[in-house]
């Protein structure tokens, strides 16, 4: 029995989950729901209202190894079925996801604290990749090469790697788990997973799900505890062959050496440090509502908000009394409330952080036009905050904030917004806005950025690849390059005489 059905009473939104076998508190491990050594585990907060929602299970490096173990040995079986069969499975992952979207959306407000409405359209476009892989699988083909030598047939074809470790973050709990693992199972991997401790509820109950879609036991496991221990297991086990993260620079860059004596595949997408550029032609309206699309969905919190804003001169001013005024009428609540626009920060730390920013742009000369504080909703709720006429020696020019704090800063000429846009060592995404057809083809060659959004802000979903350069990452994920990623070529030369 799930002991959280023992404590409903912490948190009074539990009871509006239709099924509450979709709340889970036991790691997922070669198809049993496993608590953690010696009872360890962890408590998971409604980071609104900091009540307890969950008590999860802390695997330990043992349990660790026991799941690459099982993960091992379903991996032959998975990688031998037809990849139709396969697919079967993965559309009806995707079928109970679709079903289950508002117990599931309802989870991962309570324990990420965004808006319902954007958890909402986070489930959308999590079940997406699933439904994307279970077709995509199907078209990993044997491709044909022109022999050079004589009485030879050659032939090149994808084979799946193997057991794929998973590391995902907290501010997309669903979506970041689907985009790997539907790729990676669609290519014939097995996967071992671990989300993060402070969003776990969300990757159990896929885990839930996949289970009822007939996924076979050890080829979908979800590990649960403490980063520093089950990630470096899987860095270090030869048996992985590859790992996907998401999350900060640092880190991955500390997995990635983790990873470097077993020569594991990398596919990393880190932070983000994006600009969005307004020129003067731009429509006032539009650009107001690209920037208060692209900085404060997720509060802020998420590697794709612009967190650098160039407005040309001709523009400034006007753009600024809009932009504030949109600002200043975003709704901060509670997540759970239909209306709200701007839910709790993750953590302390992210609060600070914003604080620190916003400070240390004040002390230097910038303009606090809308917010700049704590919200009377709660410790973790940060005003949505615009600070303008912000130099460029900020701490907030520089550093990715993750929270509700734009920056809004002039510039005059194409060629010295380029030049500033690119100072970072970031390259996962830049926003342009402008009417003109001509710059916006200079501009998208011209940004040093694995993405270039014009005249929008959404532009990722299944069929894309997603991911940036430089100290944003390396590799893609979606489209066929996100699954070719978990396959090895395979080179057969065979005597045809």
């Amino acid at each position: 029995m799930n002991a959280i059905v023992a404590r409903r009473d912490h948190h009074e939104a539990l009871n509006r989950l239709s099924d509450r076998r979709l709340l889970r508190e036991l790691a997922y491990v070669d198809g049993a729901w496993t608590a953690g050594d010696e009872g360890n585990g962890f408590i998971v907060e409604d980071p609104a209202t900091g009540r307890e929602l969950a008590w999860v299970a802390g695997l330990s490096q043992a349990q660790t190894d026991a799941a690459i173990d099982a993960a091992a040995t379903a991996f032959p079986a998975w990688a031998a079925l037809l990849p139709g069969e396969r697919a079967k499975i993965l559309r009806k992952w995707f079928d109970l996801i679709i079903e289950n979207r508002e117990d599931l959306a309802l989870i991962m407000t309570l324990e990420q604290g965004k808006p319902i409405s954007e958890a909402r359209g986070e489930i959308d476009y999590a079940a997406d990749f699933v439904e994307w892989y279970a077709e995509e699988g199907k078209r990993v083909n044997v491709e044909g090469v022109t022999s050079h030598l004589p009485g030879a047939h050659m032939s090149v074809e994808r084979m799946p790697l193997g057991v794929v470790g998973l590391v995902t973050p907290w501010n997309f709990p669903t979506a970041m788990l689907t985009r790997k693992a539907a790729a990676a199972l669609a290519a014939g991997c097995t996967v071992v997973a671990h989300p993060s401790s402070q969003t776990p509820l969300s990757a159990l109950a896929l885990a839930e799900l996949g289970e009822r879609a007939g996924l076979p036991a050890g080829v979908f496991n979800i590990l649960t505890g403490s980063a520093s221990s089950i990630v470096a297991r899987i860095c270090e086990d030869q048996r992985v062959r590859a790992l996907s993260f998401t999350g900060s620079t640092a880190i991955g860059q500390r997995i990635a050496a983790q990873c470097a004596p077993s020569m594991k595949r990398l596919v990393m997408e880190l932070g983000g440090h994006a600009p969005l550029i307004v020129f003067d032609d731009a429509d006032l309206e539009r650009a107001v509502k690209i920037a208060i699309d692209a900085k404060f969905a997720t509060s802020g919190q998420d590697c794709l908000a612009a967190n650098r804003i160039f407005v040309q001169r001709g523009l400034y001013e006007r753009f600024c009394e809009a932009f504030a005024k949109a600002v200043a009428g975003l709704k901060v609540a509670n997540g759970l409330d239909e209306e709200s626009q701007i839910g709790p920060l993750m953590h302390g730390r992210a609060v600070a952080k914003a604080l620190e920013h916003i400070e240390d742009a004040r002390m230097r000369g910038a303009q606090v036009l809308a917010g700049g504080g704590i919200h009377a909703e709660g410790p973790l709720f940060v005003e949505p905050t615009l600070l303008a006429d912000v130099p460029g020696d900020a701490a907030i020019m520089h550093e990715e904030t993750f929270g509700p704090v734009a920056a809004v800063a002039v510039f005059d000429e194409e060629a010295e917004v380029i030049a500033r846009a690119n100072d970072t060592e970031y390259g996962l995404v830049a926003y342009v806005v402008t009417e003109n057809g001509a710059r916006q083809r200079r501009l998208a060659r011209a940004l040093d950025y694995g993405m270039v959004a014009i005249n929008r802000v959404k532009i990722t979903g299944a069929p894309i690849p997603f991911g940036g350069i430089k100290q944003s990452g390396m590799g893609r994920e979606g489209a066929r390059h996100g699954m070719e990623a978990f396959t090895e070529l395979k080179y057969v030369c065979s005597d045809a005489a």
